[in-house]
């Protein structure tokens, strides 16, 4: 059940092998699929038009005052999208004609998507005097607000100190999670105030808010999470919403937005995925299985092959998707249930949207590595080893190649961070740097934005760039990438025809193809058999004639048997009648299957292609029959076996023929003697 290459003795025997591979890729086709209806199952084109949705609404929305989300850049505008879009956006309890939508409280946002509890707005502060100011502006600044450090947090209450808004919150009470923004990243600590249920409260909460200065010097980022419910598709969406306030002034709005499936069985689908969740359960605990066994065998070289390391991840991060499964319906049904009975609470979904999201990363990268497995089971074809055999034998160049290409590349990272890093976006920092210059290679850049900033190093940086990357460093990999290949290609022309699954088909094709005749040519000796006879026909008769056609005992009595119902060795006319109309099916079936066969064995001749000339002389030394041939042959085959059949059953007559003689003169003898002792 569990053998592979890896457990049997496959080294010396070529059919072996290619046989078990084919059974290996043939199961693990099976498991391909099951993932791939898995990882599929999960989402639907339904996910990505539900984030648009609330993208428009709450991003690109402007109020009143023309404020967005993404044009705000200073706290003024935060406040003015506050009290403006963002209240619009989240209370939704009257139709477009002011038509109440009798859900009381409940905001069912574009009439569809139900708000989970209330909406939570989160600020993270400075210290003042984390960090020092020159002895020449001391009297003119009198605070000093660092960079965001957690260790420089502000953990004193402020304002009007009653109340969770002015009281500062570990991550743990408030049972927060980190965030990585644009600039860095915040601890889910902090102050935080939950609004209401109402769009009227909420209001007021907000107005107290920026009437007491919630927001000040010290505020380095805020925060505002809520989550909806779209029962319609069965989705999750987890918004979060935040506004960055650098040490510099100013703000810089960025959002997230985490569309999940977190309730998985409901439909028809969600159930055969289940199904689809079981099987591969099975499939993990037989991998687990076939490596353990592998392992035993080869102990630490198993671990010498990539293939090997790569079905150990494949399993490893099919076994975290299982148990996050498991924990994930169970926190998900224990969540609910508390926003059930307390529907005025924040409903905390960031931390399961977030894992959610990994889980669906960890199934996307695990389905990607099933997909490249497939080359381990079909790498035995000529074909198919070409891309792994041209990467093995460059690799050591391409290592050689990889060194001077980086000294170059980071040489101009560099170059281009410090001189372009003050002005250009996309040069602001060393990474982007990086990724800049790779777009750069593929054609994607902005030239005026780097002229702007320095017009004299700017072009000489682009034309110098261009010209040792692009033309040259670039067309080097290639070249090394297509000596290589060349010559892998040459070596595989070169090398002995090995058996291949081609070989392995047409085999098991011809197998049938002549136990089918050999079939056929059985029920006509019968039908001779029948017609030799006249009127009624004795076992005897029926026995000797296919006797004399090389058929084996064993057969003749069974399909005499089979048709003799009264058991009297004697087949009358009816019986006869019987015999010769199944005889006659079952001839006919064998004509169209056998006509079948060699249509598709025709065809298959047909198709393929002309060798060529060196072709020719690479193959001179086998001998190759057509169908008719090889029937013809099969069929002289079929009746010198009859025939020695006959000549051994006429052999062992005689034999037995001068076996009695022999007994009969050796008893004569013994008489005589008997004989003249007595007269002695």
């Amino acid at each position: 059940l569990w053998g592979t290459t890896l457990t049997e003795n496959t080294s010396n025997n070529r059919e072996l092998f290619v046989r078990t591979t084919l059974r290996e890729l043939l199961v693990y086709l099976v498991f391909l699929v099951d993932i791939c209806l898995l990882t599929y199952g999960m989402t639907s084109s339904s996910t990505y038009y539900y984030t648009k949705a609330m993208t428009d609404l709450f991003v690109n929305t402007a109020g009143e005052s023309g404020v967005r989300f993404q044009s705000i850049s200073t706290m003024a505008d935060f406040w003015t999208y506050a009290q403006g879009p963002l209240l619009d956006g989240l209370y939704w309890t009257k139709w477009y004609n002011n038509e109440s939508l009798d859900s009381g409280d409940q905001s069912f946002i574009y009439y569809e998507n139900m708000l989970l509890g209330v909406p939570r707005m989160r600020q993270i502060k400075i210290m003042n005097n984390s960090c020092k100011v020159h002895n020449d502006f001391k009297d003119e600044i009198t605070g000093c607000f660092d960079v965001y450090s957690e260790k420089k947090e502000d953990d004193l209450s402020f304002g009007l100190i009653n109340g969770t808004a002015w009281t500062y919150h570990t991550e743990k009470e408030i049972k927060g999670s980190s965030h990585w923004g644009l600039l860095t990243t915040y601890s889910g600590a902090g102050y935080y105030q939950d609004l209401s249920q109402t769009k009227e409260d909420s209001t007021i909460i907000l107005t107290e808010l920026m009437d007491n200065l919630w927001l000040d010097r010290g505020t380095r980022a805020a925060f505002i999470d809520f989550s909806t419910y779209n029962a319609n598709i069965n989705m999750f969406c987890v918004i979060r919403l935040v506004v960055e306030f650098p040490a510099t002034g100013g703000a810089i709005p960025s959002y997230q937005i985490r569309t999940v499936k977190l309730i998985r069985y409901i439909t028809h689908w969600d159930y055969f995925i289940l199904g689809c969740e079981m099987v591969f359960c099975l499939f993990i605990l037989y991998y687990v299985v076939e490596e353990i066994l592998e392992l035993r065998i080869h102990k630490f070289s198993y671990f010498k092959s990539i293939w090997n390391i790569l079905d150990i991840v494949i399993i490893m991060l099919a076994i975290v998707a299982i148990v996050f499964n498991i924990f994930r319906t169970v926190k998900v049904d224990k969540l609910l249930g508390k926003l059930l009975e307390q529907p005025g609470i924040y409903a905390d979904f960031e931390f399961l949207a977030f894992w959610q999201t990994q889980y669906n990363n960890m199934n996307a990268v695990n389905l990607f590595f099933a997909w490249i497995k497939v080359f381990k089971y079909i790498s035995f074809n000529k074909t198919m080893t070409q891309l792994s055999s041209t990467l093995g034998r460059c690799a050591k160049d391409i290592l050689g190649f990889a060194i001077m290409f980086f000294i170059v590349f980071f040489a101009y990272a560099q170059l281009g961070y410090l001189l372009f890093g003050t002005e250009v976006e996309s040069f602001s920092t060393f990474v982007k740097c990086i990724f800049t210059q790779f777009r750069i290679i593929l054609g994607d850049f902005d030239f005026d934005a780097i002229d702007r900033a320095n017009r004299v190093l700017g072009p000489i940086y682009f034309v110098t760039y261009v010209f040792f990357v692009f033309f040259v460093l670039l067309n080097m990999f290639l070249a090394i990438i297509n000596d290589t290949y060349s010559e892998v290609k040459e070596e595989l022309s070169s090398q002995k025809d090995e058996l291949q699954i081609t070989d392995i088909i047409k085999q098991s094709y011809m197998k049938t193809f002549t136990k089918l005749k050999l079939k056929k040519e059985k029920i006509s000796d019968v039908q001779k058999a029948l017609r030799s006879g006249s009127g009624e026909i004795e076992f005897k008769d029926f026995r000797e004639t296919l006797k004399e056609m090389g058929h084996a005992d064993h057969e003749i009595s069974a399909a005499f048997s089979r048709f003799d119902r009264d058991g009297n060795q004697i087949l009358d006319e009816d019986e006869q009648d019987k015999m010769k109309i199944e005889l006659e099916e079952k001839r006919d079936a064998l004509c169209a299957e056998l006509n079948n066969l060699g249509m598709t064995y025709g065809k298959e001749l047909l198709e393929k292609p002309r060798l060529t000339s060196d072709e020719q002389n690479h193959h001179s030394s086998h001998t190759f029959v057509d169908r008719e041939q090889f029937i013809k042959l099969a069929r002289q085959v079929l009746h010198l076996e009859s025939s020695v059949a006959g000549i051994t059953s006429r052999i062992e007559l005689i034999m037995e023929k001068l076996g009695i003689q022999d007994k009969a003169v050796g008893d004569e003898t013994a008489e005589k003697l008997t004989v003249t002792n007595s007269d002695v």
